[in-house]
Parts: structure tokens; C-alpha cells; sequence
């Protein structure tokens, strides 16, 4: 089974009625800027499931990862730091803000041994398998 990737904060609406919803209050007039929301990348091998997260400007210590049942959430915000008086912003074409991602992991996935780290703005997260645990399973008929 594969990791099934959740995004809280999707810019595709769900349905009509959100997107009747995000038509009438959003302002596409380039007053409001679009949610912060990271791309990720996930790769899969016989070992392990792999995560990356491209959250380039956010500190180590502003990133979230949890850990709940079978569903790994990981939040955080990239804040926009624009000094006063210093510089005046003709265009900003950079996303800011509060962003969440939740991924819901197989149960084979050994939780005491999940490892991340982060480096050059990218959060790398390993998931390793659990070999003993066996995704197929023989039902006897009785």
C-alpha cells in the first residue's frame, strides 16, 4: 500500500460550491497573495518511503512534524520579514504564511524509527518499513 498524501490547504476546490466560494471572497485583483502551500516530493523503495518538503526561508525550529495514529502532519510559516523604511517592494511573487501538510501512512511503517532532517530549505523525512510486518495475508476457508 502507498502513502496516501492529504494537503489541507489545496488550492483545487472540493466541489462547486467552494469554488462559487473562492470566486466571491477571494480578491483576484492581486490584493490578496495565494496560500504558502510547500510542494512535496515522495519517493518509494523497498526499505522505505521518502518525503521532501520544499519549504525554502523557514527556520528549523518553526517546523512542526506529528505524529498522530497513522497520519504524519507536518505545519510550520514562512513569514514575510520586510524591514521599514529600507526597501519598498515593487512586486512580491513569493508565497508566505501558515502551511500544513498530512500524509497518512500503511501500517507497515515502523514509527520508532522515522528520521528527518533539514538542509538547504528542503525537510527530508524517512519512513522507514516494517519488513515484519506483512501487507498480504492468507484467509483460510472454513
Amino acid at each position: 500500500m502507498g502513502l496516501i498524501k492529504y494537503n489541507t490547504n489545496d488550492y483545487r476546490p472540493a466541489s462547486f460550491r467552494s469554488l462559487v466560494d473562492r470566486f466571491f471572497n477571494e480578491d483576484f485583483g492581486g490584493g490578496s497573495v495565494p496560500a504558502f502551500t510547500p510542494k512535496v516530493d515522495i519517493a518509494e523503495t523497498d526499505k522505505e518511503f521518502e518525503v521532501q518538503l520544499h519549504i525554502p526561508g523557514v527556520k528549523k525550529d518553526e517546523i512542526n512534524i506529528d505524529l498522530n495514529e497513522n497520519a504524519l502532519s507536518i505545519s510550520g510559516e514562512r513569514k514575510f520579514e520586510n524591514e521599514k523604511n529600507e526597501k519598498n517592494f515593487h512586486s512580491v511573487e513569493s508565497y508566505f504564511g501558515s502551511f500544513k501538510r498530512t500524509f497518512h501512512l500503511p501500517d507497515t511503517i515502523n514509527r520508532d524509527k522515522i528520521d528527518a532532517s533539514y538542509q538547504d530549505g528542503i525537510l527530508v523525512v524517512k519512513l522507514p518499513k516494517d519488513v515484519q510486518k506483512s501487507t498480504k495475508k492468507q484467509i483460510s476457508i472454513k
